[in-house]
């Protein structure tokens, strides 16, 4: 099924020795909250209303994020009542989007669930996942149950971000939705990078040169050498000349008018 939503590649295949950054994103959320229909949607463009709700399958697009090629890979889940088995995705996404519709107050609620959840696997681990939540079927504003600025409370209060979309309509909110995931796993991967040490050299002369003397045989005992200081000249690099302003007159200077005078640097031809 992978294959029928994938998007076709460009420029056959890609070498082996340069594989794409993979980028897993899980969507979460109560039963017809829409989760299917935002995948759909931002996969082919199309919007499909209908679903098996106990269907669950990862779908794989190659996208072009801010002129960066990436792998993104999408896990359509299928939880029945809430989070449960919440393993198969916690250990494989890198960001999760989690869905409500803003015309069912109680996929609103069982959001807060699945936030709860990620936050407590978010405590156990050594980097936090992107959590993005995402108000669903914006075009049913005239049945709206949940106000935008509960989300925003709700998605403050868990530190994720905040978006409304209409899988319906809007196909440049969805797909702007799933690159800025794209973009956070991004961030939070440069946050994570370890801090590279700052060296500063300072240029030195280079030391004398030891040249070896050999003393005078005394009393017979044997030569031996000592090392005497040398200091080594180094040419002096002549310093940049400086360009000079010349005062060109024109052909006219023998005239009675007042003759115009170029300025333009020695050594620099006039065409």
């Amino acid at each position: 099924m992978s294959s029928m939503f994938g998007k076709p590649r460009a420029g056959g295949e890609r070498p082996p020795q340069s594989p794409l950054a993979e980028c897993n994103v899980a969507i979460l959320g109560c039963r017809g909250a829409g989760k299917s229909a935002l995948t759909v949607k931002f996969l082919t463009k199309r919007f499909i209303s209908e679903y098996d709700p106990n269907l669950e399958d990862t779908y794989t697009s190659e996208e072009l994020v801010d002129q960066q090629p990436v792998l993104l890979k999408v896990m359509d889940t299928a939880d029945q009542d809430g989070p449960g088995n919440c393993e198969r995705y916690l250990c494989w996404a890198s960001a999760f989007l989690v869905v409500y519709s803003i015309n069912d107050r109680k996929s609103f609620e069982g959001c807060q669930s699945y936030l709860e959840v990620l936050a407590l696997h978010a405590r156990g681990c050594q980097h936090r996942c992107p959590v993005l939540l995402l108000g669903n079927k914006l075009d049913m504003e005239q049945y709206r149950q949940v106000p935008a600025a509960e989300g925003m409370s709700l998605a403050s209060r868990f530190g994720c971000l905040f978006y409304e979309v209409s899988a319906c309509q809007d196909f440049a909110g969805v797909q702007h939705v799933f690159h800025e995931a794209v973009r956070e796993v991004r961030r939070q991967a440069e946050r994570s990078l370890p801090v590279r040490p700052l060296f500063i050299t300072e240029e030195r002369p280079c030391p004398p040169v030891a040249m070896p003397v050999a003393l005078p045989t005394r009393h017979g005992l044997a030569s031996c050498t000592f090392n005497t200081l040398s200091t080594v000249n180094y040419k002096e690099i002549p310093s940049v000349a400086q360009a000079k302003l010349v005062t060109v007159k024109s052909s006219r200077a023998q005239s009675k008018r007042k003759a115009p005078t170029l300025t333009l640097l020695k050594g620099f031809k006039i065409f």
